[in-house]
């Protein structure tokens, strides 16, 4: 987290599907990538100079079998094999260019890539998705992930960056949201916010004075009510979800509910390093609740 030693908006961990089931043979092809670029004139973006095979047309990106052959890949943990798909179509289309975002961003969250290498991942993906937004403002992918590519980006560029952020990070959640209601997700983003925004240290809220007349201001509830409407929308999606509800209801000094969330978090089947995270965090936050 980034405040409390930069804790601030934690999103980035949250929910993306974040896997740790790399394709082992690709890490070494993936590391060369860095050597092996040209930048798409024009946009300043980093492709990878190698082709894959693959069915192509003129190399646009045939949806909807490529783009669902990109899901599978990301969706199972493949995440060098999902970019050298959707690179190898250097097609502006919005739906290749949000998943481009969203694969490098998952990337950057690899500790196994210096911290240098995971900003010019994040830089890469912000700078692809502030194009798109230009001119597809009505786009719930495009928005979610401009949303969450400028906390990423600010995060880079300081605590002081990350504050003066914070609102243009919440109105680009509303709007995901507008257009997508029910997104667990994008709701649980939200949630993460208002639970980060309320706890910012004092020292913290001094220096949003400086940004802001009115500095952002949330509260627990808030915070609870969307991870409530995230868990409705699907059930049990993610594990740190089931850990922010426990620890709000604790924090509200409610704690049967808050025993029975963050049980669940301590007991959810870790894939990811969210997952062990959830499952750490929960345990210990089970031992503070009188049995």
């Amino acid at each position: 987290m980034i405040f409390n030693k930069f804790r601030y908006l934690n999103f980035i961990q949250m929910f993306i599907h974040c896997r740790s089931g790399y394709c082992r043979k690709k890490v070494t092809q993936f590391h060369n990538i860095r050597t092996q670029i040209f930048v798409l004139s024009g946009l300043g973006i980093l492709w990878p100079a190698k082709k894959i095979s693959g069915k192509t047309s003129g190399n646009k990106i045939e949806p909807p079998a490529e783009l669902e052959k990109a899901d599978i890949l990301f969706e199972n943990g493949h995440l060098e094999e999902c970019y050298d798909l959707l690179a190898y179509y250097k097609d502006n289309n919005v739906d290749v260019q949000w998943r481009i975002c969203r694969v490098l961003y998952n990337m950057s969250k690899e500790t196994k890539y210096d911290k240098t290498y995971r900003k010019e991942l994040i830089m890469q993906a912000y700078n692809i998705i502030s194009e798109q937004i230009v001119n597809n403002q009505a786009h719930f992918e495009v928005q979610k992930w401009y949303a969450l590519l400028l906390d990423a980006k600010s995060s880079y560029d300081g605590i002081k960056e990350r504050i003066r952020q914070l609102e243009n990070v919440k109105k680009h959640m509303d709007l995901a949201v507008t257009l997508k209601p029910n997104d667990a997700t994008t709701l649980h983003m939200l949630g993460e916010w208002c639970y980060q925004v309320t706890e910012l240290p004092w020292h913290q809220r001094k220096i949003a004075e400086t940004f802001f007349a009115s500095p952002p201001q949330s509260t627990y509830e808030d915070a609870l009510e969307y991870f409530l409407r995230a868990e409705t929308a699907q059930p049990r999606f993610y594990s740190l979800n089931l850990l922010r509800l426990g620890d709000c209801y604790l924090k509200l000094n409610k704690e049967d509910q808050a025993k029975y969330y963050l049980k669940l978090a301590a007991s959810y089947p870790a894939k990811s390093n969210d997952d062990h995270r959830a499952n750490k965090e929960a345990a210990e936050l089970l031992k503070k609740i009188k049995i």
